[in-house]
């Protein structure tokens, strides 16, 4: 999408921590990731834009980078979007089938039916995702089209988000020199990453920790059945061991990447860190032990709170093949185990699967939702062409452009 001849597509991974630009190369077989910018994030808080100058000058910095690495210039980005301000339901539609055959129109009039319930002004939606169709009383179809029928019903989900934090991603891109191709919800863009198609159909659960939010998506008979947003990541961590090891914030955020784990039972007692001091004082030696005292129970919090929204989205005995944990603070030692207590389902770390190029260089779950933004992009690429968006422009005007083709995107 950068380059029309290369067909590249461009994912931008706004985050509370780092701001990650990777440039994708679509090809028959798939995805090939041919360059990756990243630079540290200033401007955002608990995953939402509060400064746009220096959120411009970190998106500037990342597309720099990707830019030289993929040699291409990049003019349109998939962003992604998250905070706590994201809110995910689901609805359903029904409509009389007139021709007694199931039309596009006829798929567009039910989505529309689905998606007509009351959203404040304040908000707007960001995606209106297909769970499946129901024709008369036979369930579990995924493509109505060319069915007959007399009744057809529509389930989806529905992501809405902030009208205000929707269009300070836009401005922040647009000020970068960025058209922005579509927003998409960040979980939704892991999930493209990191989890395979079996696991859908069987039900699992992806938690996506990065530094300002944890991000909640539950897929079960291949379609996202739930998804929220808690306001908790990474940053909770590091802000612990400054305070608990009185040691400055950038020194705490070293620590817990060199030393971090969140599994106390698997620090040996003799294992010792050198910590810097505030303040001008020598730094000390402590055990590694009374970081882990530290890291562990934050973690268990910030589990504890992910397991009680999936009990309270009713799918928690749906979700056989366990849970995926991505993100960045999903690299602490510790954390599946952790997490395996707590959920008590099998957990595992989620890397980019499936994917070519430069490998080796985004096997990381850092890279998860970038990547996923890249694969996103390429399966609902060429369905529509924005614009360079206005910076009063509405994304819902353009949503609904884009609902016109839904179904394309989704089968």
């Amino acid at each position: 999408m950068a380059n029309r001849r290369e067909n590249l597509i461009v994912g931008l991974d706004i985050g509370t921590t780092k701001i990650c630009a990777i440039v994708g190369n679509v090809t028959e077989d798939g995805v090939d990731i041919v360059g990756i910018g990243t630079s540290p994030s200033r401007g955002l808080r608990k995953g939402v834009v509060i400064n746009i100058e220096t959120t411009v000058a970190s998106i500037k910095k990342a597309i720099e980078e990707a830019e030289l690495m993929a040699g291409c210039e990049i003019k349109s980005v998939y962003a992604g979007i998250a905070g706590g301000h994201i809110k995910g339901f689901n609805s359903q539609g029904v409509i009389a089938i007139k021709n007694r055959e199931v039309s596009p129109d006829d798929v567009r009039r039910v989505i529309d039916a689905a998606k007509a319930i009351a959203i404040p002004m304040d908000r707007e939606v960001i995606h209106i995702l297909p769970q499946e169709f129901i024709i008369d009383d036979q369930d579990g179809i995924r493509e109505p089209l060319g069915m007959s029928g007399v009744r057809l019903e529509a389930r989806v989900h529905i992501v809405t988000g902030a009208v205000a934090s929707a269009q300070n991603i836009i401005k922040s891109c647009n000020r970068a020199g960025l058209d922005v191709a579509d927003i998409v919800l960040e979980q939704l863009a892991s999930s493209e990453a990191v989890i395979s198609p079996e696991e859908k159909e069987i039900g699992v659960a992806l938690v996506d920790i990065g530094g300002g939010t944890t991000d909640i998506a539950i897929f079960v008979d291949g379609a996202i059945k739930h998804t929220s947003v808690l306001s908790l990541g990474g940053n909770h961590l590091t802000n612990d061991i400054a305070v608990g090891l009185r040691t400055p914030m950038a020194e705490a955020e070293k620590i817990k990447q060199k030393y971090g784990c969140c599994y106390t039972s698997m620090v040996g007692k003799d294992e010792t860190i050198e910590v810097p001091s505030v303040g001008g004082r020598k730094p000390r030696v402590l055990s590694r032990q009374l970081l882990s005292e530290i890291l562990e129970p934050r973690m268990e919090e910030i589990f504890t709170l992910v397991n009680r929204e999936i009990v309270k989205s009713g799918f928690d005995d749906q979700i056989a093949s366990g849970v995926v944990i991505t993100g960045g603070t999903s690299i602490l030692e510790g954390m599946p185990e952790l997490a395996e207590q707590i959920f008590n389902l099998p957990v595992r770390r989620g890397v980019p699967q499936n994917i070519g190029g430069l490998v080796d260089v985004v096997n990381s779950p850092v890279y998860a939702t970038g990547v996923g933004l890249v694969v996103y992009g390429s399966k609902n690429q060429g369905i529509r062409e924005f614009p360079t968006v206005q910076s009063d422009d509405n994304v819902f005007r353009r949503v609904t452009r884009r609902m016109k083709e839904w179904f394309g995107e989704f089968f």
